[in-house]
């Protein structure tokens, strides 16, 4: 077979599938024939398990006006384009796309090709590089920071123990017990400020099977009942992970969730599992990315810290050193992920993502 008859065979299906955009086929009597990978995400179903249906069971249109408008763009022959769309999703969740309507000419036997395209989509991928940028920065003024701060307090201690060997008096040496416990102390905190110092070890494991260990870690460390409600995805393969670092950050999570709705009868942490096909994480784009839900209906975080969250040092809970999630963050990041988070009264969402192929793996 010539390479051309391959590429005209061959490349458009792998195209449509490796798009970004959700691009939906149906026929002329408004029955769906083919959707992309992009399109299965954004309305979180199957195509296989869609075809044959109608377009309003797919796409829900603002007044419900799915068919009317599609009917119209298929007698006129005439594509368009609405802009700025708010279209409803699944689970309530709504999307602001532009979405264009193409139809068919009589030659090809078909309808409609519909193309959906996510504005806020690029909105989130310029919020993630953001977030990126602003971990690395905070990281590397870290890293300068405890250099200086280290060096000093090594002194600082290193004198003290002399200064306790020369005490004649042993009722002085609680004075050079509280120098060296608080050089201790700080040098700790520089230390957890830094993060993990540690080469990750790297092997398959099931997300499921870490998350349950967490929830058991925190269920047991809670001393009232928590409310937690496990939606997971089985179709989620195995990832190729540090399991005590996963485990580290999604704890660092999840505590925080619980201290939210400590003492609130109704309270209630939603933990979900969702598989994200063709996704974006900062500028990478990955075939398969497992999304990891920490959900909690609590007070919510102060819009005041909100931008600031992954930050050191900057917390919302009493007596709280403000490591926890910068912990986290750095170590998802190092599995080539990252942690988001959205809050407002009642709904505090941080979502893990974690791409299926490590690219910080090496097999």
């Amino acid at each position: 077979m010539k390479e051309s008859t391959l590429i005209t065979t061959r490349y458009p299906q792998r195209i449509l599938e490796n798009l970004a955009s959700a691009v939906l086929l149906f026929d002329r009597q408004m029955c769906l024939l083919y959707m992309n990978p992009a399109a299965e995400m954004l309305f979180e179903v199957s195509c296989r398990h869609m075809l044959g249906n109608p377009a309003e069971l797919i796409i829900h249109c603002p007044e419900d006006l799915t068919r009317k408008t599609l009917e119209e763009a298929l007698h006129s022959g005439r594509p368009f384009t609405e802009r700025a769309l708010a279209l409803p999703l699944p689970d309530g969740k709504r999307a602001t796309v532009d979405c264009t309507v193409i139809p068919m000419s009589e030659a090809d036997g078909t309808g409609l090709l519909i193309e959906i395209q996510q504005i806020d989509r690029q909105l989130r991928i310029s919020r993630e590089e953001q977030l990126l940028s602003q971990h690395q920065a905070a990281q590397e003024l870290i890293r300068g920071l405890a250099h200086e701060i280290k060096n000093p307090l090594g002194g600082l201690r290193g004198a003290a123990q002399l200064l306790e060997q020369e005490l004649e008096d042993p009722a002085l040496y609680e004075y050079t017990r509280i120098i060296i416990d608080e050089a201790d102390r700080l040098k700790n905190l520089v230390n957890r400020m830094l993060g993990p110092n540690r080469l990750p070890t790297l092997k398959e494991v099931n997300i499921h099977t870490l998350l349950e260990r967490v929830r058991n870690l925190v269920e047991v460390e809670s001393r009232d009942k928590l409310n937690i409600v496990r939606d997971y995805d089985p179709s989620i393969p195995d990832l190729y992970v540090d399991s005590d670092s996963i485990i580290q950050a999604l704890l660092n999570i999840l505590r925080n969730a619980a201290r939210e709705v400590k003492g609130d009868p109704n309270g209630e942490i939603v933990l979900q599992t969702r598989i994200l096909r063709q996704f974006t994480i900062g500028t990478t784009r990955y075939r398969l990315v497992a999304q990891i839900v920490i959900q909690d209906n609590g007070p919510g975080i102060p819009e005041a810290i909100r931008e600031k969250l992954f930050y050191p040092m900057v917390t919302a809970s009493e007596g709280g050193v403000g490591l926890g999630l910068t912990i986290a963050q750095s170590l998802i990041n190092q599995h080539g992920g990252l942690v988001e988070c959205t809050s407002e009264p009642g709904k505090t969402l941080f979502s893990v993502l974690l791409p299926v192929e490590n690219p910080h793996a090496n097999k």
